[in-house]
């Protein structure tokens, strides 16, 4: 093997991870072409309707739509979309599996 063919695994490091902004996102949108897959994270605050019932039932009747801002768009080959599940399912996992314990400690009661 010459040198220029020469191969080694280098560890990855997050840096700075702290400075990246955490948004909440409710909404989402995915779009695939081909081998690509884009993922568009948004977030829907509900209108803010005032007044009695009847105001609000007004207020409610004249909107045409509720706008979402949208936070960021994410493209994924397939193979890290399928290895993006996987981490999410892995996490879904362990959160019920510490939510259930934690259930099991306050009496087994449903919260």
């Amino acid at each position: 093997m010459d040198e220029h063919s020469e191969r080694r695994d280098v560890p990855l490091t997050w840096e700075n991870l702290e400075s990246v902004p955490v948004f909440f996102s409710n909404q989402y949108v995915c779009q695939y072409n081909q081998d690509e897959f884009i993922l568009t994270f948004g977030q829907m605050t509900p209108p803010m309707l005032l007044g009695d019932l009847e105001d609000r039932a007004e207020q409610l009747r004249r909107l045409e739509y509720v706008p979402v801002k949208p936070l960021a768009r994410v493209a994924f080959t397939y193979k890290r979309l399928v290895e993006l599940i996987q981490v999410l399912e892995i996490n879904r996992e362990q959160y019920e599996r510490e939510q259930e314990a934690r259930r099991q400690q306050m009496g087994g009661e449903d919260t």
